[in-house]
């Protein structure tokens, strides 16, 4: 019979031609933390960034190309969706519209980071809040 349990861990992995921008974006928006690199010197292949309990791979591959249409959004949970928003653009990324107040009881931002990569940022959306900010 296979084996049905389920695996312990996810890890998102973006694959990009700069990998040094990509850590350095979510490193300077997220607060992530290198936890692992491969090789330890030279021209790096693989960065393991730590954000919270999550972690997040990014892979060089100089031949990717960059900005095309994406099936897969990469959200993350933030203590101010709207504080977070003035540091997208100097970073390199793009600010895709204004932070909405969602029905679910989420504040979210459509953002892209510098590779056109679709990133989400959520917080819960305090009871106290007003509506559509």
């Amino acid at each position: 019979m296979p084996d049905t349990t389920p695996p312990a861990a996810i890890q998102p992995v973006i694959v990009t031609p700069d990998v040094d921008r990509l850590r350095s974006f979510y490193r300077e928006l997220l607060g992530a933390e290198e936890f692992t690199r491969v090789p330890e010197e030279g021209p790096v292949f693989f960065v393991g960034l730590r954000l919270g309990g999550s972690e997040l791979g990014i892979v060089a591959d100089k031949d990717v190309e960059t900005g095309t249409p994406t099936r897969i959004l990469l959200s993350f949970a933030v203590e101010d969706v709207d504080h977070l928003l003035d540091r997208v653009a100097p970073l390199g990324g793009t600010v895709r519209g204004p932070a909405n107040d969602m029905p679910w009881g989420q504040r979210v931002a459509h953002i892209q980071d510098p590779d056109g990569n679709a990133v989400n940022l959520t917080q819960p959306v305090s009871s106290g809040s007003s509506p559509m900010r």
